[in-house]
């Protein structure tokens, strides 16, 4: 997967760098009004694609949040996607201002992964969860589970980006992706988990636990 670990993630950088060209060339050209605006994009932009270090809890049990966010439901659903049987589901809201690299919740290894073109609705939606572009990407873990991540694309967000590959030995709190620009991240969890988040909570990307496997 190489390195990701860059403050700024390189899928971030045709978005940057014309921005940082105009604002440069409105400012030479006297364009003061102009390069205000534009420079004040560039660093929504630069602020969006950043890419911060986080420290990772040790204890392998702990299921930890993939995305900065809000949870906005936590449910029991009967199967989805590449995993059947009664699983627990957090949902991750994403806002624009959130860090949106998104990262493994459990060590493991990387089973399935499937993508399926969708809509745009904005991501808080309920019917967003089944009706947006969407990856998904299964996890058998060490322990021998399986842990299900769904990204989901919002009404702003249109490009979904995923690192891993099938077969792929991952960690926890290891970068995997991220969607541009607002949206969604759903985990599925056995129905013996237990989940350790409540609706409205804050969470970060690979510090926050959000479930405890049995």
């Amino acid at each position: 997967m190489g390195k990701r670990n860059g403050i700024i993630v390189r899928e971030g950088l045709p978005f940057i760098l014309p921005l940082v060209l105009l604002t440069a060339v409105a400012a030479l050209m006297g364009g003061g009004a102009s390069a205000l605006v534009l420079g004040a994009v560039t660093v929504f932009v630069i602020a969006f694609f950043r890419n911060p270090e986080r420290q990772t809890p040790a204890d392998r049990k702990l299921v930890i949040s993939p995305a900065d966010g809000r949870v906005i439901r936590i449910e029991t659903v009967n199967g989805q996607e590449l995993v059947p049987g009664t699983l627990k589901k957090v949902s991750i809201f994403m806002n624009v201002f959130n860090v949106h690299v998104n990262r493994i919740p459990y060590d493991g290894t990387v089973s399935a992964i499937r993508y399926r073109p969708g809509k745009f609705l904005s991501a808080d939606l309920d019917k967003a969860s089944e009706q947006n572009e969407r990856t998904a990407v299964l996890v058998k873990t060490w322990d021998d589970r399986e842990i299900l991540t769904v990204q989901i694309a919002g009404i702003v967000a249109r490009r979904i980006v995923c690192w891993l590959k099938e077969g792929m030995a991952v960690r926890a709190g290891e970068r995997f992706g991220l969607i541009r620009f607002g949206s969604r991240l759903e985990v599925l969890l056995p129905d013996d988990a237990t989940v350790l988040v409540r609706l409205g909570d804050k969470v970060r990307a690979g510090q926050t636990p959000i479930g405890r496997m049995p």
